[in-house]
């Protein structure tokens, strides 16, 4: 397998390992606190609020990585299957999952939403970037039938 494809995958597997990391910390913040009484499974059934706000943040962060990763890995499983990721595309799809690294970390823990909101933006412009160079290798630069 080409160095640039295991580079693709690499940085899937970077975000599912996220992903992961989020969900394992979530459940240590909400499940002993269920188990023990502190909280009653009545006032989680339909909403977060009765969970600290540490547990929330967990919660929203977790929620926030199946909106654009959904998005980016779409886009990385297309560069695979057109053959041959471009050096570009590894780039773009590395520095959107350290964009999400960024992101996650300063949900859990300031949660300074203008720090925030630029670090999502700017993922946001290198996930659309690298669905431009994707769509470009599928509509112009591959040859047709």
């Amino acid at each position: 397998m080409p160095l640039l494809a295991k580079l693709m995958i690499l940085a899937m597997a970077a975000q599912a390992l996220l992903t992961m990391a989020i969900l394992v910390l979530m459940g240590r913040e909400r499940v002993p606190r269920v188990m023990s009484g502190e909280i009653a499974m009545a006032a989680i059934a339909v909403d977060r609020t009765a969970y600290p706000l540490r547990a929330r943040l967990l919660s929203n962060s977790f929620d926030n990585q199946f909106q654009l990763p959904v998005l980016f890995y779409v886009a990385a499983l297309l560069a695979l299957m057109l053959g041959g990721v471009t050096s570009l595309e590894a780039a773009a799809a590395g520095l959107f999952v350290a964009l999400r690294y960024a992101h996650a970390i300063i949900h859990v823990t300031t949660n300074h939403l203008l720090q925030r909101f630029a670090i999502y933006t700017a993922g946001l412009a290198v996930l659309a970037i690298l669905w431009l160079m994707v769509l470009f290798r599928v509509l112009v630069a591959s040859p047709g039938p």
